[in-house]
């Protein structure tokens, strides 16, 4: 599967039934996201650091991020930089990982695509 398909999945949200992913199902996942950007942190979360040319897109993107994660009712501790971004991302109802972390890492690097240089 895609990374492009990845972001088109729904976000379900967990139970505190649901386990963190972990091992082969959570690197099946990883796989699927830019891995040039995000890192797994002791199976725990997600670590992504997004580059920019200027502060300004950093912030716009802040805010596209930020409006991602009201829309989902999933939101990532971030941190705005002069030409960065640092994403942390996990599902605190299970204290670690679960597909929505990735899916939202995949709409993402969605949206970072527009800030590329060309």
């Amino acid at each position: 599967m895609s990374d492009a398909e990845l972001a088109d999945r729904e976000c379900i949200a967990c139970t505190t039934d649901d386990d963190p992913l972990e091992g082969d199902e959570l690197d099946a996942l990883y796989e699927q996201i830019d891995t040039d950007v995000w890192d797994v942190v002791d199976e725990h979360h997600l670590e992504g650091t997004y580059a920019f040319e200027d502060f300004r897109d950093a912030l716009e993107f802040t805010k596209e991020i930020g409006e991602l994660a009201e829309e989902e009712w999933h939101h990532p501790d971030v941190h705005l930089s002069w030409g960065e971004v640092v994403v942390e991302m996990w599902t605190h109802k299970i204290d670690g990982l679960f597909e929505t972390d990735f899916v939202m890492a995949a709409r993402m690097d969605r949206i970072h695509e527009q800030y590329a240089p060309e």
